[in-house]
């Protein structure tokens, strides 16, 4: 289960000049805790806000307007990170200079899998997703085998967080968010830590185990295993997960689509929605998108299905 919240963290957020900080709802759903002279109130987080915390330089504005999310940012987290430069990444964090249009009411549509550069998406505090690593058998793109960022076959110098800093100086992560869970706070269903680059929502882990109802919640598990035998072209050898390609996704072998998300109920919606949940084991940050791509998210050209591809059933009224 997620870490309960034991604080509200310190946070300098805004939200119409009122004084924040992240918390979450009796019913669970990921809210701003705002303080005002009449009283504490609670602000869903799939509104508007403003985050602006001088002691992690973190600033992130988020609007909604006419069935549009506008995300802008700086790229840096709400809490401090691990140490750049490090011996498996040279580089030193930067801020950057984010701005994103999502839609709230996203559609399903086939799902496709993406190539670096493209990121996945953004969390609630600004940081952006980018599952693949742009690291290769060989340093060879061409090989067909490109590390798993977090199958051990390779040292990208990683923080606590699963995060590191790409030579742009942009912070970003590749697989749980821990420090941001730390900072959100939850004891049962995984706190929205983000929005995809196609908006659907973003969670951690644990979610409803009846996808159709609230109650016992669970550590939802991925539908990628790990092949069996011996590579037959690159670096050989058995498959033991250094590779994105050490894995296929059997449909029906677990909670999650070939996208690593499923059509559930969640606090932040109680009457449904696809949602995305990052997994412990692979792929961690999905790396396929259920929906259409935002045209401002777009950094790299789609490349079709995975095996078993295609939108997930809805939910039976």
């Amino acid at each position: 289960m997620l870490r309960r919240m034991t604080e509200i963290s310190r946070r300098n957020v805004l939200v119409a000049g009122v004084s924040l900080g992240f918390a979450v709802t009796a019913s669970g759903a990921t809210a701003l805790r705002a303080f005002a002279a009449e009283g504490e109130r609670a602000v869903n987080v799939t509104g508007d806000y403003t985050i602006k915390n001088a002691s992690t330089g973190c600033q992130v504005s988020v609007k909604v307007r006419k069935g549009i999310r506008t995300i802008t940012s700086n790229g840096l987290p709400d809490y401090q990170p691990g140490i750049f430069p490090n011996s498996g990444n040279p580089n030193t964090i930067s801020a950057q200079s984010y701005a994103y249009a999502l839609p709230t009411r996203p559609k399903l549509t086939t799902i496709t899998p993406f190539e670096i550069p493209q990121s996945f998406g953004i969390t609630v505090d600004g940081v952006l997703f980018d599952p693949l690593a742009a690291e290769y058998w060989n340093n060879d793109r061409n090989s067909g085998w490109q590390y798993y960022a977090l199958g051990g076959g390779i040292n990208l110098g990683l923080d606590a967080n699963h995060a590191h800093v790409q030579p742009s100086g942009a912070y970003h992560y590749h697989g749980v968010p821990d420090g941001l869970l730390n900072v959100l706070g939850s004891s049962r269903h995984s706190p929205l830590v983000g929005w995809a680059g196609d908006g659907f929502p973003i969670y951690v882990r644990d979610g409803y185990a009846n996808p159709k109802k609230s109650g016992k919640v669970r550590e939802l598990q991925s539908s990628y295993q790990l092949k069996t035998g011996t590579r037959p072209s690159g670096p050989g050898g058995i498959y033991n997960g250094w590779f994105n390609q050490d894995y296929q996704y059997l449909a029906g072998s677990s909670d999650l689509d070939a996208a690593n998300g499923r059509f559930c109920i969640t606090p932040d919606y109680p009457k449904g929605t696809y949602a995305y949940f990052i997994t412990e084991a692979f792929p961690s940050v999905p790396n396929a998108f259920a929906g259409a791509i935002a045209q401002s998210f777009v950094s790299s050209p789609p490349t079709g299905g995975p095996p078993g591809g295609g939108p997930p059933p809805r939910l039976q009224a």
